[in-house]
C-alpha cells in the first residue's frame, strides 16, 4: 500500500488555486516522461483522425443525432441506436482520451526543470484547438454532416497534429533563436512544398465531401461539383508534392545539407509514395471503406513528414550556462626598498 501523505489546508489552498504549480513543485519528470507524454498527444491526434474517418464511413456520423448528449433523453448510447450508436458515441469518448494525453503533456512540460514557458504555451495551444474542434463536432451532428462543417472538422485536427509535432519536435531544442541550416533558396522550396502539401490535404476534404461516403445512410447534403474533377485536381496536387519533394532532396544533396534534411526528405518522399498508391488503387476500385480509411492514416504521415522535414532545416541551441574560470591571483605589490 501506497501511503498518501496527509496535506495542511494550505496546501490544498495552493493546490485549488494553481494545481499545474502545486505539482511542479512536487515532481520532477524526465526528458523521456516529457517526450512520452507529448508522443501521446499526437499518436491520439492520428488516432482521432482515424476513428472519425470511421464513423463516416460505417454511416454512423448520426448515430448519436444530437450534441452534447447522444439522444435528447440520453447522455450515452442505448441498445435501441445499434452499432451506429456505438460507434458513433465511442468515437466522442475518444475524446476525452486525447484530452487526457494533452493535460498529461501539459503537466509534464510545466514540471520539468528548468521549467520552458514555450513548451507549455504549445501544449495550452492543443487543448484550445481540441475544445473547439469538439464545439465543432457537435456543430457538425447539429446541421447533419453538412460536408463544409466536416471538413473544417478534418482541416482543424490537422492543425492539432501540427502543434504536437511542433512540441514534440521543441522538447529536444533550446529556446535560442532558431539558426538555419540550409540557405533562403532551399528553405522557400520547402515553404512551397508545405503549401502544396496544405493544399492537397484541404483538396482531399473536397473529394470525400463530394464523394459517395456521406457518413450516413440518410440524405445528406454533398459538395456541388463534380467529384471525378476534384480527384483528378487532388492526384495532379500529389504529383506537385512529390516532385517538389524530389527536387528538395536533390537540393539538399547539391547543397551537402546536414544528414537530418535530407533523411526527412527521404522520409517524405517514402511515405508520399505508399499514399499514392492506396490513393489510385481505392480509385479504381470504386472507393472501399477501409480503402479510404487507410489514405486518411496516411493523410496524416504525409504531413507528419511534411512537418518534419521543415523543422529539420533549422537548429535551436540548447543555452549553455557560462562557467566561471579560476580566480586569477593578483601579484603581492613590491615592499619598499
Amino acid at each position: 500500500m501506497v501511503r498518501v501523505p496527509k496535506l495542511t489546508r494550505a496546501e490544498v489552498a495552493q493546490a485549488a488555486r494553481n494545481p499545474l504549480l502545486y505539482i511542479a513543485e512536487r515532481w520532477t519528470p524526465t526528458e523521456r516522461i516529457v517526450r512520452r507524454a507529448v508522443l501521446s498527444a499526437v499518436v491520439m491526434s492520428v488516432v482521432i483522425v482515424v476513428t472519425g474517418g470511421a464513423v463516416r464511413l460505417t454511416g454512423s456520423g448520426l448515430g448519436c443525432p444530437t450534441w452534447p448528449k447522444c439522444t435528447e433523453d440520453s447522455l450515452t448510447a442505448t441498445s435501441e441506436m445499434g452499432l451506429h450508436g456505438v460507434i458513433e458515441f465511442g468515437n466522442r469518448m475518444l475524446t476525452y482520451v486525447l484530452c487526457a494525453a494533452v493535460g498529461w503533456a501539459i503537466i509534464a512540460a510545466r514540471s520539468a526543470k528548468p521549467w520552458r514557458r514555450s513548451l507549455t504555451r504549445l501544449g495550452w495551444a492543443q487543448f484550445w484547438v481540441v475544445m473547439g474542434n469538439a464545439v465543432l463536432g457537435g456543430i457538425v451532428v447539429l446541421v447533419g454532416l453538412n460536408p463544409y462543417t466536416v471538413a473544417a472538422h478534418f482541416l482543424l485536427t490537422t492543425a492539432l497534429l501540427t502543434v504536437a509535432m511542433v512540441m514534440w519536435q521543441r522538447i529536444g531544442e533550446g529556446d535560442e533563436a532558431p539558426r538555419p541550416l540550409v540557405g533562403k533558396a532551399v528553405s522557400q522550396l520547402t515553404w512551397l512544398l508545405v503549401v502544396a502539401a496544405g493544399l492537397l490535404i484541404a483538396v482531399g476534404t473536397v473529394v470525400t465531401g463530394a464523394g459517395r461516403h456521406a457518413g450516413d445512410s440518410s440524405d445528406v447534403p454533398r459538395i456541388p461539383v463534380d467529384w471525378q474533377m476534384v480527384a483528378q485536381l487532388h492526384a495532379d496536387l500529389a504529383w506537385v508534392v512529390v516532385a517538389l519533394t524530389v527536387a528538395l532532396w536533390f537540393a539538399l544533396k547539391a547543397v551537402d545539407a546536414p544528414v537530418g534534411p535530407r533523411s526527412r526528405a527521404r522520409d517524405l518522399f517514402l511515405v508520399l509514395l505508399g499514399q499514392g498508391v492506396i490513393g489510385y488503387v481505392q480509385y479504381f476500385t470504386d472507393t472501399p471503406e477501409i480503402l479510404v480509411g487507410l489514405h486518411m492514416f496516411g493523410s496524416c504521415l504525409v504531413w507528419i513528414a511534411v512537418v518534419r522535414v521543415l523543422l529539420s532545416l533549422r537548429e535551436r541551441p540548447v543555452a549553455v550556462p557560462a562557467v566561471p574560470g579560476p580566480a586569477v591571483e593578483k601579484p603581492e605589490p613590491a615592499a619598499a626598498g
